[in-house]
C-alpha cells in the first residue's frame, strides 16, 4: 500500500510556510529543492522540509492538508515546534535517487 504525506516547506529564515500533499514525499521534496516547477515554493525559496505527517490513504492526507491550510500561522508553528523545535531540514541527509 502506497503511503501519502502532508508536509510543510519553508525558506531559510522560516518566514514563509507552504503546505502540500503528495504520495511521493522524497520525490516532491527534491522537486522543491531543485525548483523543478515554477510556483509558490520556487518564488519564495521554500526548500526546507520542517514537518510532515504520513497517511495510508491519500484521501485522508488531502482532508488533513485542507484542515491545516485553514489553521492560523500560530497553529502551524506550534505543530512544527512540537516535532521540530529547531526547524531543522528534516530531509537533510536524504539520498535523492530520483528516476
Amino acid at each position: 500500500m502506497k503511503q501519502s504525506a502532508v508536509y510543510f516547506m519553508t525558506n531559510k529564515n522560516n518566514t514563509v510556510l507552504y503546505i502540500g500533499v503528495t504520495s511521493e514525499l522524497v520525490r516532491r521534496v527534491y522537486q522543491h529543492k531543485t525548483k523543478a516547477f515554477k510556483g509558490f515554493t520556487s518564488k519564495y525559496n521554500c526548500d526546507k522540509l520542517v514537518y510532515f505527517e504520513v497517511y495510508l490513504n491519500i484521501n485522508e492526507a488531502i482532508i488533513r492538508e485542507k484542515q491545516l491550510k485553514k489553521g492560523t500561522r500560530k497553529r502551524k508553528n506550534d505543530l512544527i515546534n512540537i516535532e521540530n523545535p529547531e526547524w531543522k531540514d528534516l530531509s537533510e541527509g536524504w539520498i535523492f535517487n530520483i528516476s
